[in-house]
């Protein structure tokens, strides 16, 4: 398995730098805003008055890049409603869909996740709500944590023009209600070519939960996403494998 070294390393590194930090906190007695705490300042989409999840089950699908697609997967296989999570790329050529092509930074792919959901079970605003508070942090451009490069990049990616609206308003209503200290810088578009990534990148904050890299960047997001948003998280993850 071609583990990407920069990643296990800067996991490691962190742990390390995690564990001093936390001591200096201790001592100082200065609050820390967990990522649960952030979930919880961010407001919810304003939706329609009157708007109602469809009657009938159908999948819909959507693309988030939100730094490594580790976490993003992982997150989204515990929401309810999220039939499918795929880690891929998007926004360049065939040809260059591939790791350690996209990690030049020069391909204008991004590292990004295929949701598939049933809107008769979890809306596109509460997908949106989890992506935004939860999931990564829309302030960041061309980077989240660690992991700097266009490949990085805060993204969604629309298969219809409802969600292309909605995704936009969304952001405009953060802006508006100050929900981040700086600007959100999000891109929104409809979607290009999706292609998934290589299999051992599937699933991979479940299979490796104990990894430095897991443990630090994106253990902390899923456990804010069943803090913030109990009704939406799932136990069991809907894993690619499976399927």
């Amino acid at each position: 398995m071609n583990v990407p070294t920069e990643k296990l390393v800067a996991g490691a590194v962190a742990l390390g730098v995690a564990a001093l930090v936390v001591g200096a906190l201790t001592l100082l007695q200065r609050p820390t805003l967990l990522p649960s705490a952030r979930a919880a300042e961010i407001p919810a989409p304003i939706e329609a008055p009157g708007a109602q999840a469809p009657a009938r089950s159908h999948s819909e699908t959507v693309v988030f890049a939100g730094g490594c697609f580790w976490g993003v997967q992982g997150v989204f296989e515990h929401v309810k409603g999220v039939q499918r999570a795929v880690s891929g790329y998007t926004g360049g050529a065939a040809a260059t869909a591939h790791y350690d092509i996209v990690s030049t930074g020069e391909t204008g792919h991004a590292e990004s996740v295929q949701v598939t959901y049933d809107p008769a079970q979890v809306r596109y605003s509460q997908l949106l709500q989890v992506f935004f508070s939860v999931v990564h942090d829309p302030t960041q451009l061309n980077y989240q944590g660690p992991d700097h490069g266009t490949q990085y990049r805060s993204a969604v990616y629309t298969t219809t023009n409802a969600q292309l609206q909605a995704t936009k308003a969304y952001i405009a209503q953060l802006t508006k209600a100050k929900a981040f200290p700086t600007p959100i810088v999000t891109q929104v578009a409809m979607a290009k070519p999706f292609y998934a990534a290589e299999g051992y990148h599937q699933d991979y904050m479940t299979l490796n939960p104990q990894e430095p890299y897991i443990r630090y960047y994106d253990a902390p997001k899923l456990e804010a996403l069943k803090a913030a948003y109990p009704a939406l998280y799932r136990a069991k993850p809907v894993l690619v494998a499976q399927r």
